[in-house]
């Protein structure tokens, strides 16, 4: 039970369950503050990606950390930019 990648594993795996629990249960009208709350967990993930490429610990690192970064960071801006069209579709 000590190897780290089974502790990674069983993690991913139960934060899999719980996020499709979360999102199942979760009303249509409050998937805009849902969709807002996930944006800045994934600004948690540039963060995190950025830390990884700036280690420079070896090579592979830094191509993973940077590649980690251009997702997360389409992911946050995407997902900022389906909000505001969200939230512009309730201005009247």
């Amino acid at each position: 039970m000590t190897d780290p990648i089974l502790v990674g594993l069983i993690i991913f795996v139960l934060a899999s369950f719980i996020g499709f629990e979360v999102i199942s249960k979760v009303p249509p009208t409050l998937h805009t503050p849902l969709m807002s709350g996930s944006n800045a967990i994934s600004g948690i993930a540039v963060i995190g990606a950025l830390l990884m490429a700036g280690s420079g610990h070896t090579t592979l690192t830094v191509v993973l950390g940077f590649i980690a970064t251009v997702l997360a960071t389409i992911n946050v801006v995407g997902g900022f930019l389906v909000t505001d069209r969200m939230l512009q579709m309730f201005k009247r």
